[in-house]
């Protein structure tokens, strides 16, 4: 497997041809799943091969992004099929790829370990200092596409994704947990904060 060719030619790619517009799903998301994934693998002890092929996953598991919103999972397999046989990825590495990359839709469901440490590179996120940060691109993404139109609509969605979300691997419950469902009360008292100021 051609790793590193594979990558530059990738992220070229991404950062020439996905639309403007994707404030979440952009470069630096994949660049952040990305070290989420290298931090997660080692201490899960993921190398050699299992390593290349989850990092492979990671760098295309938004690329549908390049296609369309809606089924960007599969369209991401339907590029990795496209190109991977020309940077050596034979088809078993290939479909091992797509399974990552087919367990990150939500709601994810991972079924081996390299599933579910894509799953928790993911949404790392969720439980880091720059949740609201990050959270704050992935609101103007999604109302760009119309699918949200309030902050108290962004703010209940939120809630109900990280009710219903959990880490899979040891490591990320270890590193991510607490700091998310801090983050998830802190979103539940802004609710009921503004709340009350309507009820004034």
């Amino acid at each position: 497997m051609q790793f590193q060719k594979t990558k530059k030619f990738i992220i070229g790619k991404l950062k020439k041809e996905l639309p403007k517009h994707l404030s979440y799903h952009s470069v630096n998301h994949i660049k952040d799943v990305y070290m989420a994934a290298e931090n997660l693998a080692s201490h899960e002890g993921v190398v050699g091969t299992d390593l290349t092929l989850l990092l492979t996953a990671v760098l295309f598991h938004d690329s549908g992004f390049l296609k369309q919103q809606k089924d960007h999972e599969k369209l991401s397999c339907d590029i990795v099929r496209q190109y991977l046989p020309a940077y050596n990825y034979n088809p078993e590495e290939i479909e091992r790829i797509c399974g990552m990359i087919m367990a990150t839709r939500i709601p994810q469901t991972p079924h081996n370990l390299l599933e579910q440490i894509i799953c928790d590179a993911d949404l790392d996120y969720l439980g880091r200092d720059d949740f609201f940060k990050i959270g704050n691109y992935l609101f103007a993404e999604l109302h760009v596409y119309g699918m949200i139109n309030s902050e108290d609509e962004w703010n209940r969605m939120q809630v109900g994704f990280l009710t219903k979300h959990h880490y899979f691997t040891g490591t990320a419950i270890k590193l991510r947990k607490a700091k998310k469902d801090e983050h998830l009360e802190n979103i539940k008292q802004m609710i009921k904060n503004a709340e009350n100021m309507d009820n004034h």
